[in-house]
């Protein structure tokens, strides 16, 4: 069976380290390539143009000692040693040729030697430069006794000319070759230690995607960058482990009470099937299995209108609606349905009109589930006192503050009332909900432009306030 296994594909990508350095490497490479041919060029140009001044020189020179001191041409036979020690003075090269010519053009003196055929061969027909492009000339006049007696034409090849010395050649192409490993040297630190962070980020994100939310980085780094990036990512990732964590509680809050009713009236029905119950018996039994069909309802309804909210695919109207009757009408029919014991709340109402805007039907949801919400935790034999306040804050809107005289939330518990299915112990051992009632009226709150948040603690029981725009 091992031939059936599947091969886990080889990898196409390189490391970030291996992919930068070589680039970098191959740019900086280059343009320290191009750089050392244009800078080579260039003192070819340069050694050229001094080596020429200096043949001029030499010309010259050649010139002023071709005359004695009468004023007359006068070659000297010294003059091939004067020749030969100023290749050597100043570097010349033997690919040098000096002609000496007279009034007429005549040949008087050449090193190396050369008959008057090849000297006119050698230069154009003016006899004042080379004939060939391969070679440069430099030339000047033998002044005497105010008349020129002839010149002095010295010849140098192209080649010669542009030479630099080997030694030259050598220093400058290590020099070029310790710049390029430097460059590289510093591209690969750098690269690491831009690498190191981004492949702990890597390997962290490797841990998150197997299921492992637990992650610990180290994000001390001098770059602001990098350290934001790191901890970004750890911030992210205790996050994600929140997320988990309530997804977990979430299914398994939700699972066991939509389990616990289905048990029910699955057991109260069955009951009266078998016929272990019967007459006014079973008549209670089936109402029971009624109520829990209902909670079971209501428990499905909560969660998916916290779903269809929480996706924003659930309509929000933004009515002109006058706030006192509103609340008076939201209030009237709550009492409807309560029991006698529960006491009718006090409404503390502006005299002069106040005109908000949001969705009447959504207000209504959201102080029916504060109002229940109230009366759920009274406790037993406590007189519940409601009392809603309704009044305008100089920022625009209209604050709705419902307060209650019951047990009141404890402070670990003031910061977590908001979030979806969370639940207080004491709410755990005596109700039977989804804990979505306050997420869900802070999202309609907040879809209408207001918010719900909890109040400042009275001496007893708690305050919620609710803010919703007002309509100018």
């Amino acid at each position: 069976m091992d031939h059936l296994k599947l091969k886990k594909p080889r990898s196409t990508h390189t490391s970030i380290l291996s992919y930068w350095t070589v680039r970098y490497l191959l740019i900086i490479g280059t343009g320290l390539l191009l750089t050392a041919l244009v800078t080579f060029w260039w003192i070819q140009q340069e050694a050229m143009n001094n080596r020429m001044q200096t043949t001029g020189l030499l010309a010259q020179e050649i010139a002023d000692r071709s005359v004695n001191a009468d004023g007359n041409l006068n070659i000297s036979p010294a003059l091939n040693q004067l020749i030969e020690d100023r290749k050597r003075f100043f570097k010349l090269t033997q690919e040098m040729c000096v002609i000496i010519m007279g009034p007429e053009g005549e040949l008087l003196f050449s090193q190396p030697a050369m008959t008057d055929q090849e000297m006119r061969y050698e230069l154009n027909d003016s006899l004042s430069a080379a004939r060939s492009p391969e070679f440069k000339s430099a030339g000047a006049r033998i002044q005497g006794n105010g008349e020129t007696l002839g010149q002095v034409v010295v010849l140098q090849s192209k080649r010669s000319l542009r030479f630099i010395p080997r030694e030259e050649i050598t220093f400058f192409s290590i020099l070029i070759f310790f710049l390029i490993l430097l460059s590289w040297l510093t591209i690969y630190l750098l690269s690491i230690k831009l690498a190191k962070p981004i492949q702990r980020v890597a390997a962290a994100a490797s841990q998150i995607s197997g299921g492992e939310y637990n992650i610990i980085l180290k994000t001390e780094a001098k770059e602001r960058e990098i350290h934001e990036l790191l901890l970004s990512f750890q911030e992210m990732a205790g996050k994600l482990q929140q997320f988990e964590q309530s997804r977990a509680v979430m299914l398994a809050g939700v699972s066991h009470e939509l389990k616990t009713p289905v048990t029910s009236i699955k057991g109260l029905v069955h009951a009266v099937r078998e016929g272990i119950v019967e007459g006014e018996e079973a008549s209670e039994f089936l109402d029971i299995a009624l109520l829990e069909a209902g909670r079971l309802q209501r428990m499905v309804a909560d969660l998916l209108d916290y779903n269809a909210l929480a996706a924003g695919i659930v309509a929000i109207r933004h009515d002109r609606l006058d706030a006192v009757p509103l609340l008076e009408e939201v209030v009237y029919q709550w009492k409807l349905t309560q029991s006698e014991e529960v006491c009718e709340p006090v409404l503390q109402l502006p005299e002069q009109p106040l005109f908000l805007r949001g969705d009447p039907l959504r207000i209504q949801q959201i102080l029916v589930n504060l109002l229940n919400n109230s009366v759920q935790a009274k406790a037993t034999g406590h007189t519940l006192q409601l009392t809603l306040r309704l009044e305008a804050n100089p920022e625009g809107y209209a604050v709705i503050t419902v307060t209650d005289n019951g047990p009141g939330i404890s402070e670990e518990n003031s910061e977590r009332i908001f979030e979806p299915f969370f639940r207080s112990s004491d709410k755990q051992s005596t109700l039977r909900g989804l804990g979505l009632g306050l997420t869900f009226s802070r999202l309609l709150a907040k879809a209408m432009g207001g918010s719900l948040r909890l109040g400042d603690r009275p001496e007893q029981g708690c305050a919620f306030v609710i803010t919703l725009p007002l309509c100018r």
